[in-house]
């Protein structure tokens, strides 16, 4: 299995040697590629350090480490939805754009399995850190770790300091007060106990983690563990919206789900005799009529837009059994391919079958969900 070493880096790029450093001296896996999150401001100050200045090279061969990949183009420069690499992460905007960044770039890692990750959270801004975590706890898979390193008091902040080296070497202390010497520090890796909740969340919103938002997966996921749901049915756009997010439906899928909404808690009744009932062809074909006039639809029932809109006793064919599958199956397959499992069944069309017949109902009128019709 292949084992990467995934680090945000801020304004002190000694993070990257100490955890390197450490990893070595505690015998756990060493990392045979290493990737770095990072702002356009801080690059320079990291590149300089580790390659200009050959504090990468020197621990590599004071300490024979085994061979990694890492180069510049190891270096990921934070960006935003346009594109445009950040400078630093302190506006809300940001700060936004940085966790969409991350937890993308962590779904992207996460999709090889035969992969291990392990996640430092030692460097850069405290929010960078933050997301960071609660990206490896959303994606992380048994394989993959947390862990952040700690040096002693004496040796935080200084600027010559990289790693405990074997032979003495004195550098200046903190802001460039007396001196220490790099020999006698302490560098200790400490792993971090996560929550791995990416089995608790549906594969299919995992899957579009690449392009939702770090806000979205986070509003959808607290509303429905708060029971607070709130659905909007847009005719004119024949969405189901869902904070964020708005699942599109064909108008044949939308005013199906009208009509289900129509018929209340206790949904239809399927039973063999079902299909000889126009009556429901009739009130769903008269939702449908206002969204579309797609011929294909209208036949199904044996008639036409034009024969329908009428009006009169024109005779339609029954809805069959096969029809409320496939449009039920299709429909609920779009709920959960972009909204969280929990949040999904909470709103999808389900089926309970009683004895010799089928109920089919919203499941939204079994949860505290608040629906607004919009025209």
């Amino acid at each position: 299995m292949k084992h990467i070493l995934l680090a945000t880096i801020g304004a002190s790029p000694q993070v990257l040697t100490e955890t390197l450093y450490a990893l070595h001296q505690s015998g756990k896996p060493f990392p045979d590629e290493v990737f770095v999150i990072t702002t356009g401001g801080a690059r320079q100050k990291l590149v300089n350090g580790l390659f200009r200045d050959g504090h990468l090279q020197a621990l590599k061969d004071e300490y024979q480490l085994p061979e990694f990949c890492f180069d510049e183009q190891h270096i990921w420069l934070i960006e935003d939805k346009y594109g445009q690499q950040l400078e630093d992460t302190q506006s809300p905007e940001e700060q936004e754009a940085a966790a969409d960044f991350i937890i993308r770039q962590v779904f992207r890692l996460t999709q090889d399995a035969n992969c291990a990750i392990h996640a430092s959270l030692a460097g850069g801004r405290k929010t960078m850190t933050f997301y960071f975590g609660y990206a490896m706890s959303l994606l992380g898979r048994a394989q993959d770790t947390l862990s952040h390193v700690f040096v002693d008091e004496p040796y935080e902040f200084v600027r010559d300091f990289w790693y405990p080296t074997i032979d003495t070497r004195w550098v200046a202390g903190q802001f460039g007060q007396c001196e220490v010497d790099t020999k006698n520090a302490q560098v200790r890796l400490v792993e971090i106990p996560f929550v791995r909740m990416r089995e608790s969340v549906s594969p299919t919103l995992i899957d579009s983690m690449s392009s939702h938002s770090f806000s979205q997966i986070v509003a959808l996921i607290n509303e429905t563990h708060r029971g607070e749901l709130s659905v909007r049915l847009d005719k004119s756009r024949r969405t189901i919206g869902v904070k964020e997010n708005n699942i599109a439906l064909t108008p044949k899928e939308f005013a199906f789900y009208l009509w289900l909404h129509s018929k209340g808690k206790q949904g239809i009744i399927v039973d063999r005799d079902f299909s000889e009932q126009e009556q429901h062809s009739r009130d769903f074909l008269r939702i449908y009529a206002v969204l579309a006039k797609d011929p294909r639809v209208f036949n199904t029932f044996d008639t036409s837009y034009e024969a329908f809109s009428a009006g009169g006793n024109v005779r339609l064919r029954g809805m069959e059994k096969e029809f409320i599958q496939t449009v039920r199956s299709t429909i609920n397959q779009k709920l959960t391919s972009q909204l969280p499992a929990q949040t999904a069944r909470n709103i999808e069309i389900s089926a309970y079958s009683e004895r010799t017949q089928h109920r089919y109902a919203l499941a939204l009128f079994n949860h505290p969900v608040a629906v607004t019709l919009l025209p």
